[in-house]
């Protein structure tokens, strides 16, 4: 807590001394001024989630993929990932947003994404989980940055209607190291392995049961996409019928092993 509040204090004076402009043209008002955002080109041809190869409508998972699952006798656990724009279009953003801790970047963030939600006209969730911090990293960032993503989706998704969110459904068990400190494709996979759960203390747990239910996974940015699977598996396993998840960006590691 302490930390949090020494940040809002930093930021505060950040400001102050160095008014917010905009990050890519440096015009003053705005994070990101509205004509900086425009030039933020959505990405109008979405992959498969797992092979990231096939052209796949609305980023579902590609016919070739769903049949290694079923060979293996196995389940699909993320039925399809949408990422909302290129991650050199908003590498600065995101770090910004991160580790310089500016939350307020969130609201611009969110917009792209629920642009590129609107386009490719996914099925409306149910539920909206962001995906959790562990304790730890939370305290020293002083916000879930998925959940503030999550937060405005919610609003602004359906205007009207607002869609809601189970922040605090799923936990992270463990401590791991940040996922982009890790270049390795399989240990990033190993990294996230088990290291989620459903929050067994949540109150509401019974009004939110995820019995057939379609649930929206939101993220900043995915990389090998192994956070977004180990979440969508403990919800399926929990009684989820489709989940979909939704990133930023997608950054590249190469090369997977195949």
């Amino acid at each position: 807590m302490i930390i949090y509040y020494f940040k809002k204090l930093h930021n505060f004076i950040l400001d102050t001394l160095f008014p917010i402009h905009c990050l890519y043209c440096q015009k003053y008002g705005a994070w990101v001024c509205s004509e900086c955002a425009k030039k933020i080109s959505l990405l109008s041809v979405q992959v498969c989630p797992y092979c990231e190869k096939t052209i796949s409508p609305n980023g579902r998972i590609c016919p070739l993929c769903k049949n290694k699952f079923l060979e293996k006798n196995e389940s699909w656990p993320l039925d399809a990932l949408v990422v909302s724009t290129k991650y050199e279009n908003v590498s600065r953003l995101v770090h910004c947003f991160k580790y310089n801790f500016i939350q307020n970047l969130g609201e611009s963030l969110a917009k792209i994404i629920c642009q590129a939600l609107i386009s490719h006209n996914l099925t409306l969730p149910d539920y909206i989980i962001p995906i959790p911090l562990h304790s730890r990293r939370l305290r020293w960032r002083g916000f879930n940055q998925s959940e503030v993503l999550a937060q405005y989706i919610s609003q602004n998704l359906t205007p009207g209607f607002s869609i809601a969110i189970l922040s605090k459904l799923l936990i992270r068990k463990k401590y791991t190291p940040a996922q982009m400190k890790i270049k390795n494709y399989q240990e990033r996979q190993k990294n996230v392995r088990d290291i989620f759960g459903l929050n067994c203390n949540v109150e509401t747990q019974n009004f939110a049961s995820l019995h057939n239910k379609t649930i929206l996974l939101i993220d900043d940015v995915a990389t090998t996409g192994a956070t977004l699977f180990e979440c969508a598996k403990i919800l399926k396993s929990a009684g989820a019928k489709k989940v979909f998840a939704v990133v930023i960006a997608r950054q590249e590691i190469r090369k997977k092993l195949l």
